[in-house]
């Protein structure tokens, strides 16, 4: 019986492992402790996970074997990245640097095909149809070093910008380069070709981008409350959209970063549905994909004899060189530090699924050998050890300079920051609580208090046990995004003393009001408890009134009269706004006389806060013409 019970016992530990729920144990120990023992070192974690894929894979100990689970999770992990890079991306600052993006797409792609070309021609001495195969493989890159820059929170960068674009122009152009060569190589490479091609890839836009953001505007509308299901429709998204890509012809991973383009504007970063996306994808996928690259690596080949050997070292130095020329000469042109060249450097410079995509694609159609095959390998491990240290080591850089630069302005405004955010009527707590969760500033120590008074008669404990008791939601809110909350519940006579003094108290500089719904003309502007506390309050005071959805919203409409400017804290209500404005990826239009241009230009441009489109207007006497420029979809911010 016992000998029974240790065999079955053995038996499960048999190499490769079969049972399931022993090989996610493993997996999820490795995802924990890996980056826990590095970092010791001072070795970034992405290059823990890859080694360890090494280690317990066919290659290594042969704990795990390549199998269709391993694919899947691989799978998913890459076109996480790659959604999360379309999500994160800053599309206005995109935008500005989109001719960047191109120029950095282009030299990341001809510099390494150019030199790859004639080195695998004369130098490793193959064919030209297996040389340039071979080279357009240098060209490519993988975001794998990614999950760095979220982690140091540089992904609105525009270094970063420029990488993650160029990683979309060369990934596109070089899978279309192999679907090319695969069907000359069939002699398939005809006029029907490129018109499928096109067509199908024009159809694919158009679903992304015209039907996907409408059908997600309305599913986050009209489920406003559901917030499980809000990540499951993305999810559906991300992996329909992998799907059409290549339905269309181009690899999943493009459908991917697609749908996170499609869904950018829709996701603010701030957000509970943003921070679920991130937290999974690096709990879960994101390690799944880096332990199966290292699962690819035959640390054999190194003993294979000298050819194998040489071509590893041919491909990968001409690989890093490529990549480092090209970052180099994109420094040089754009004017970047030395960091921020070697951001771009570490984000273009991994190699992995699309390099292995295209080398498998080539060896299974004889054009290219063995020798190219194993040494494409080691250069996968190479390349992602090389670019995580790179892009590592350009983060901290990039961050302690952000700090040093930004130490005098910190201490006078973010440290100062504290908002306080005054309940009234509980079940418009949601949209507020939301609205402040955007508007603060990541960099401040102060949580956001969230306050509801109660009036202080024989019945106030019995209020204040109910106040408290509805206001145990936003702590629900709140910790979705991962934000501090103060939640104060508190007796004075009347709810706007209540209110002056708690943000005395607290020493507020914003307090966000909700428009008070009253039934008198003069009340409906202003209310008696807004008015009170504008009289007895010297503090910035936001009167909101969300009607809809935040996500559906396209721009935000600035009405600034003359000399609003002057008022002591616009600079810090107008940094909120433009906060606000990145959160949601909408740009912002502000309507102001040509002085009040001038002087919000120069505060924009040395506060580097963002750009904004000015439109001049001085009939302030009748501003309600201005109505005529307001649609359904705008955020009107009125300066007063």
């Amino acid at each position: 019986m016992q000998e029974a019970f240790w065999r079955e016992l053995l038996a499960e530990f048999h190499r490769p492992l079969s049972n399931p729920v022993l090989i996610f144990s493993l997996l999820l120990l490795i995802i924990l402790l890996s980056p826990i023992l590095l970092r010791k070192l001072n070795i970034p974690g992405i290059i823990g996970l890859i080694i360890s894929g090494v280690v317990i894979g066919p290659y290594g100990l042969n704990i795990l074997a390549k199998n269709s689970a391993i694919d899947l999770f691989s799978t998913i992990g890459l076109l996480y990245i790659m959604f999360i890079a379309g999500l994160e991306l800053d599309l206005n600052e995109f935008k500005k640097h989109k001719n960047r993006s191109f120029i950095f797409g282009a030299l990341t792609f001809f510099i390494p095909l150019s030199i790859g070309y004639p080195v695998c021609l004369y130098i490793l001495g193959y064919d030209a149809n297996a040389s340039f195969l071979t080279a357009s493989m240098f060209a490519t890159h993988t975001l794998v070093a990614y999950p760095i820059v979220t982690r140091f929170g540089i992904s609105k960068q525009s270094a970063v910008a420029i990488a993650v674009g160029g990683t979309i122009l060369t990934d596109t152009a070089v899978l279309i380069i192999l679907a090319v060569i695969m069907g000359a190589n069939k002699g398939s490479l005809n006029q029907e070709f490129w018109i499928r091609l096109g067509t199908s890839l024009a159809i694919f836009s158009a679903i992304m981008f015209f039907l996907i953001p409408r059908i997600a505007r309305w599913f986050f509308r009209k489920l406003e409350s559901e917030k499980t299901s809000h990540y499951i429709f993305v999810l559906s998204v991300v992996f329909f959209a992998a799907f059409l890509a290549e339905v269309a012809g181009v690899e999943p991973i493009i459908g991917a970063f697609v749908a996170g383009l499609a869904l950018n504007k829709l996701i603010p970063h701030s957000s509970a549905l943003m921070n679920r996306i991130e937290f999974i994808g690096n709990a879960i996928f994101i390690p799944f994909f880096l332990i199966s690259v290292g699962m690819l690596v035959d640390v054999r080949v190194v003993f294979n004899g000298y050819t194998a050997l040489f071509v590893a070292a041919v491909l990968t130095i001409t690989a890093l060189f490529g990549k480092w020329l090209a970052a180099f000469i994109s420094q040089k042109l754009f004017s970047y530090k030395t960091a921020e060249r070697q951001l771009l450097f570490g984000l273009s410079s991994a190699h992995a699924a699309a390099t292995l995509a295209i080398i498998l694609v080539g060896f299974r159609e004889g054009i290219l050998d063995e020798n190219i095959l194993n040494g494409t390998i080691i250069l996968i491990l190479i390349t992602c050890l090389v670019a995580s240290f790179a892009t590592e080591n350009a983060a901290k850089k990039l961050v302690l300079d952000a700090d040093a630069g930004m130490a005098i302005e910190t201490d006078s405004v973010t440290d100062k920051e504290h908002i306080l955010l005054p309940i009234e009527e509980p079940e418009r707590m949601e949209s507020m609580l939301e609205l402040a969760i955007l508007f603060k500033d990541k960099k401040s120590p102060h949580p956001i208090t969230v306050l509801s008074v109660v009036p202080n008669n024989e019945e106030a404990e019995n209020n204040l046990a109910i106040a408290r008791k509805k206001m145990e939601k936003s702590y629900q809110i709140a910790a979705a995004t991962d934000t501090n909350l103060n939640v104060v519940a508190s007796i004075d006579h009347n709810i706007n003393s209540g209110i002056v003094r708690t943000s005395k108290e607290i020493m507020a500089s914003l307090v966000m009001l909700n428009w008070p719904e009253k039934n008198t003309l003069l009340e409906k502007f202003f209310g008696e408890t807004t008015e009170n506390i504008l009289s007895g309050l010297d503090r910035n005071i936001m009167i909101c009134n969300i009607r809809s959805v935040l996500i559906t919203h396209k721009r935000i409409l600035l009405f600034c009269p003359p000399l609003t400017e002057m008022e002591k804290g616009f600079s810090s209500c107008l940094d909120t706004i433009m906060r606000l404005s990145k959160e949601l990826s909408i740009p912002v239009f502000c309507y102001c006389n040509a002085k009040s241009k001038r002087d919000i230009s120069a505060y924009l441009s040395s506060s580097k806060s963002g750009t904004i489109s000015f439109h001049q207007f001085d009939d302030w006497a009748d501003f309600l013409v201005l109505s005529r420029v307001i649609l359904p979809n705008d955020l009107i911010v009125f300066f007063s």
